[in-house]
């Protein structure tokens, strides 16, 4: 029989243990208000960040690969040398640079020279050529040293220039093949039996009986014109006639005679009138031994009639001499004009005949059935002259199409040879590129009008190594300037845009060629520091207007309207009624 204290021990410890479990129970048990109220999250709190003061910088990322620029495949215009059609690469293009006048390589023994221009080749160049390929070719020689004109005409001292610049190469310059010799000759062979058969013809037709009287009447016609010309030329030449000059002369002769006869009258007419007018003296008697005094003088009449009918005589006779002086020098003169019409009128008459006397021939001799065979014979020998001219003006020294590759820009770099030697040249032979770096990616379409060339960058390596760069290109300019398998990839991604990266300095980059790298183009800063607060922090009221709203105690804020700028990194400039440190509130609680 248990005892009763172990009974009341086993009782007590029963109790408190139900009252233990009891316990734990209610304190797992909550009513469904108590259970919303401890679900219920707190009340939201702000979430701010201080507005700093910094320099910001705006930039694009352009993911990348370092190259070599502007890669350009090579392909031959043509045959290098004759018109072998079997080309076949002797010495095979080698990576390096490429120089102006440089030889690129070596198809069936002869060169393929380098040389800049915009304008590729694309033909022979031949004697006489003409062109902006030609000026390319004569600014490339002048530059190396061989002093050609630049006239866009390839014409002998050009080809004095290509001979010494392919000889100081240790080549000589492209000559006439024996197919081209071959053909020259058959064509002087053809001039020369064209003329002679001319020449055979011309004298059957020039011996023909039924127009040797019509030769004789051309040539008897031809001298009477030769006769009357002279007679024209030698009357034109004299001014009269030995017959009027005998006239005039004897003219002349009278008058000095009239003249003379006239002053001589003039003169006894005077001398008289002058006798007239003399006093005569008397004297008076005087005694022996004395000297007789004078007396008062007398005047003694003469007559003048006679003298002054000479002299109206004589001034008559005068005019006279004149007057048959001018008729004879007019009827001279008149005579002349008549002569010289005549002589005119025979020259006329003369040339008439000889007209005549060629149409008459002319007509005989088309008549002629040889007249026929001299025409035919005439037209071969005209095509056969244009046929060796036009030959000749091409032919000599020439370049070969495949002997000249004009390329964009030199120097440049040979990045891959696209033939080996002993192969056939049937392909493009060689990739080219320029011998400056560039990064070539892509950007946003929607990121294309931040750019601008020029502007300042910077290319990180993978190692996390710098280099300052500048934007050369973007857009169309970059697409142009990009290989054609890029262009693919660009094309496919209708969203993004090529650009061009190049950096200032080259120095360190050769080990890196082909490596991906990232640039970042900077498209804005800021010109000293300025106020910046999170993008997220600005809000646009409905009135437009931009605010921040300004931490002024726990949980209390104010709007504060400001004016944004450059954005970047995620901020953007503000500026406004705020101050380095005040708290912007990030959150829309």
């Amino acid at each position: 029989m248990k005892s009763p204290r172990k009974v009341l021990i086993g009782t007590v410890a029963g109790v408190i243990v139900i009252a233990g479990v009891g316990w734990g129970v209610s304190t797992r048990l909550r009513s469904p208000a108590d259970e919303a109220a401890l679900r219920k999250p707190p009340k939201a709190s702000l979430v701010t960040v201080p507005v700093e003061r910094t320099k910001l910088t705006s930039t694009i990322v352009v993911n990348g690969t370092l190259e070599y620029g502007s890669p350009l495949p090579i392909t031959l215009a043509g045959v290098v040398g004759g018109a072998d059609a079997n080309q076949r690469a002797t010495r095979a293009p080698r990576p390096g640079k490429v120089t102006e006048g440089g030889i690129l390589m070596e198809v069936n023994g002869r060169p393929v020279f380098a040389m800049p221009g915009k304008v590729p080749m694309h033909r022979t160049i031949s004697p006489g050529a003409k062109g902006d390929d030609v000026k390319q070719l004569q600014r490339s020689l002048r530059r190396l040293g061989y002093g050609t004109r630049v006239t866009g005409v390839y014409d002998p001292p050009t080809v004095t220039a290509v001979t010494r610049f392919y000889a100081k190469n240790g080549y000589e310059a492209q000559q006439p093949t024996l197919d081209a010799r071959q053909q020259l000759d058959t064509l002087r062979k053809a001039v020369q039996t064209a003329q002679e058969t001319l020449a055979a013809e011309q004298k059957i037709l020039d011996q023909g009986s039924d127009v040797l009287p019509l030769k004789l009447q051309l040539a008897n016609a031809r001298a009477d014109l030769k006769a009357a010309r002279l007679a024209l030329e030698k009357a034109r030449s004299r001014r009269y006639t030995p017959e009027d000059v005998a006239k005039i002369e004897a003219a002349d002769t009278a008058v000095r005679a009239a003249e003379e006869k006239l002053l001589q009258a003039e003169q006894d007419l005077a001398a008289a009138r002058t006798e007239s007018d003399r006093p005569e003296p008397s004297a008076s008697p005087s005694a022996p031994g004395t000297t007789p005094a004078p007396t008062p003088t007398s005047q003694r009449p003469v007559d003048t009639t006679l003298l002054e009918l000479k002299l109206s005589n004589a001034r008559a006779g005068l005019e006279a001499a004149h007057s048959a002086y001018e008729r004879i020098e007019e009827e001279a003169r008149q005579a002349r004009e008549k002569k010289l019409s005549e002589l005119g009128k025979t020259v006329r008459d003369a040339k008439e005949a000889v007209a005549l006397a060629e149409q008459g021939l002319r007509q005989a001799r088309e008549l002629s059935p040889v007249k026929l065979k001299v025409a035919n014979a005439k037209k071969d020998m005209s095509a056969a002259r244009e046929l060796l001219a036009e030959y000749k003006r091409t032919y000599g020294t020439t370049i070969p199409p495949g002997e000249l590759v004009f390329l964009p820009k030199l120097p440049a770099r040979l990045h891959k040879a696209g033939v080996k030697a002993g192969e056939t040249v049937d392909k493009a032979i060689a990739t080219v590129t320029s011998s400056s770096f560039v990064v070539t990616g892509s950007v946003e379409t929607t990121e294309v009008d931040l750019l601008k060339e020029g502007l300042e960058a910077v290319i990180e390596t993978e190692a996390g190594k710098t280099y300052p760069a500048r934007l050369i290109a973007f857009g169309e300019k970059a697409k142009l300037s990009a290989d054609e398998e890029k262009q693919g990839e660009q094309a496919a991604g209708m969203s993004s845009e090529p650009v061009l990266i190049s950096p200032l300095s080259e120095k360190g980059l050769k080990s890196l060629s082909g490596a991906s790298v990232t640039a970042k183009v900077t498209v804005g800063a800021t010109d000293t520091e300025v106020l910046v607060v999170p993008v997220a922090a600005v809000i646009t009221s409905a009135d437009g207007k931009a605010r921040v709203r300004v931490e002024i105690a726990p949980d209390r804020t104010r709007d504060v309207e400001v004016r944004t700028g450059l954005t970047a990194d995620g901020k953007v400039e503000v500026t406004g009624a705020l101050k380095k440190g005040d708290r912007v509130v990030v959150n829309s609680a």
